[in-house]
């Protein structure tokens, strides 16, 4: 996936300096053809081609989450239970 990223930022800086070096071309033509051509497609490419890693990464931390949280709870049952009552709900009078 990154050889892909890097030939194509090779790419944009070639064109971006074949456009600043021009007879016709300006240095701002340049640094925006880098980065129209270069920066913003190759952001977005990377991004969602890495997608799939940042679900993986999320779902081991909630994974490693509910085990911590387990074993808290293995460790000290009432921990984060209700505070102790009775057992039998007080009876009320008719009216």
């Amino acid at each position: 996936m990154y050889i892909v990223a890097i030939a194509w930022f090779y790419v944009a800086i070639l064109m971006a300096v074949a456009e600043a070096t021009h007879s016709t071309g300006t240095l701002l033509g340049g640094i925006i053809t880098f980065v129209l051509y270069g920066v913003l497609p190759l952001a977005l490419v990377l991004y969602v081609m890495g997608t799939p890693a940042r679900r993986r990464a999320i779902k081991a931390r909630e994974t490693a989450e509910l085990q911590a949280a387990q074993r808290a709870s293995v460790m000290a049952p009432d921990a984060g239970a209700e505070a102790a009552s009775d057992a039998v709900a007080p009876v009320r009078k008719e009216v």
